[in-house]
């Protein structure tokens, strides 16, 4: 589908703060599903917007909420916009949130959503810098509020492979071809691919040494001279637009899954 914003099943419909207290009070709270996205504001080198990250969790979820059926009981809050981004600190455009007060807010909305009676929240994820603090904040959120917490970070579930290189796949971490090429479908005019650069960073990929199973700590200058891992030249609308509909129905099976979960489940009877 063509990307506008605030239109769509996802904003039309299933936009949590489009109700009103008396709509939100009669929604069956046993199946309930709540979507809370935690993007980001920073650096995507010198041809991206730094909403990029924000704004590709907008465009994935608009498409995944178009798949979903029509009586899915499932509910888009507006994303937090800012995320843990001091990796890229320096670079001009970069905001961000230190790490305890992402956590503080993110613990806030859980306490607010289990104080109107919801039982399940997924945090959906599109910054790498905010994967670890998540991961441990839903488990913080289980013990403090007692909600049914997932995780889902859409850049891991393989909906750009068909379409990047091996190498892009391995070392395309940030405004590479993937993410460059979903916000040209999206917004093209924030693009300038005129000055869209390639650079990739020397991974170790040792057995005991690698990036992505951070054996040690980075921060983006570590890496890079131009604010980007990946090759963002080779990115295109036309791949864009079938990358977004590709992780747009990944991540409505996945919504789907967590809605159905029961965590009664997890534990056998005696």
């Amino acid at each position: 589908m063509t990307f506008n914003r605030y239109q769509g099943k996802a904003w039309d419909r299933c936009f949590f703060p489009s109700l009103s207290k008396l709509q939100v009070a009669e929604i069956p709270k046993e199946n309930a599903l709540i979507v809370l996205p935690v993007g980001a504001v920073e650096q995507h080198g010198p041809h991206m917007p730094v909403f990029t990250d924000t704004l590709i969790s907008e465009v994935l979820l608009t498409e995944a909420f178009e798949q979903l059926p029509d009586d899915a009981n499932i509910w888009l809050l507006p994303a937090i916009p800012y995320g843990k981004s001091t990796e890229h600190l320096g670079h001009a455009g970069t905001i961000t949130l230190s790490a305890t007060t992402l956590m503080a807010v993110v613990m806030d909305i859980a306490k607010s959503l289990r104080q109107s009676g919801f039982q399940k929240l997924v945090l959906v994820n599109s910054h790498g810098g905010n994967t670890d603090l998540l991961n441990m904040m839903g488990r913080e959120i289980r013990i403090e509020t007692g909600l049914a917490v997932f995780r889902l970070d859409p850049g891991g579930l393989g909906g750009a492979d068909e379409w990047i290189t091996p190498l892009e796949k391995q070392a395309g971490i940030h405004a590479g071809d993937m993410e460059t090429s979903i916000v040209m479908a999206a917004m093209p005019h924030w693009v300038n691919m005129d000055v869209a650069p390639t650079e990739y960073p020397n991974y170790p990929e040792s057995r005991y040494v690698a990036l992505r199973n951070r054996a040690f700590a980075w921060v983006m200058d570590d890496l890079s001279h131009t604010g980007v891992s990946g090759d963002a030249t080779a990115a295109t609308m036309a791949k864009g637009r079938a990358m977004t509909e590709k992780y747009g129905t990944y991540i409505a099976e996945a919504l789907l899954a967590f809605q159905a979960f029961d965590m009664q489940t997890l534990k056998i009877s005696k």
